[in-house]
């Protein structure tokens, strides 16, 4: 945990109908001085939207050579490299170079968050996905945050029907290619 990070805690329902996972969660998320509520809910929305055996939340913001959230499989193997917000080229290069699969999520505007990539040499640049979400979900969502927290997330058809502390959001979860 990062020093001086507030920890947060969420008690999450998951069911993920697109991929058949449905589990109960109580994650704490510990969110850095630097870090925006944006920025944390959103890694918090990557890690349930990639929910598998093996994932965790990196050491946060401040760990330069590892994403926000990753997957390993038994043997240690890194198999997802998740990134948040708008990481520079470099790290989805890192990433896309030690794991089988790379995607970012982000909660800023994809086409910006893209551009930055333009031209730029990223290891298998074009097998990298990156999500987005409707303009001002997560800016509407971060308005419910509090220290504990009860979250429920459902996905069906790409659409993710969030509740945050008895407060209901929707969006469809955008995929676009990072290249």
């Amino acid at each position: 945990m990062a020093a001086g990070a507030t920890i947060h805690t969420f008690d999450v329902q998951l069911a993920n109908v697109d991929r058949g996972v449905y589990e109960d969660l109580t994650l704490r998320v510990a969110r850095h001085p630097s870090e925006t509520d944006q920025f944390m809910l959103t890694r918090l929305l990557a890690y349930c939207l990639e929910y598998t055996e093996g994932i965790a939340f990196s050491e946060g913001i401040s760990a330069t050579d590892e994403p926000a959230v990753f997957v390993r499989d038994l043997t240690g193997r890194l198999t997802a490299w998740i990134e948040v917000g708008a990481p520079d080229a470099e790290k989805l290069h890192l990433g896309s170079r030690q794991a089988e699969r790379t995607v970012v999520y982000t909660h800023r505007d994809p086409a910006k968050v893209a551009a930055r990539w333009e031209g730029a040499r990223i290891h298998r640049g074009e097998a990298i996905l990156l999500y987005s979400f409707d303009p001002g979900f997560i800016d509407s969502a971060v308005g419910s945050l509090e220290r504990r927290n009860t979250l429920t997330v459902s996905v069906t058809e790409r659409q993710l029907y969030l509740v945050l502390n008895g407060v209901t959001t929707s969006s469809a979860v955008h995929e676009q290619p990072a290249a």
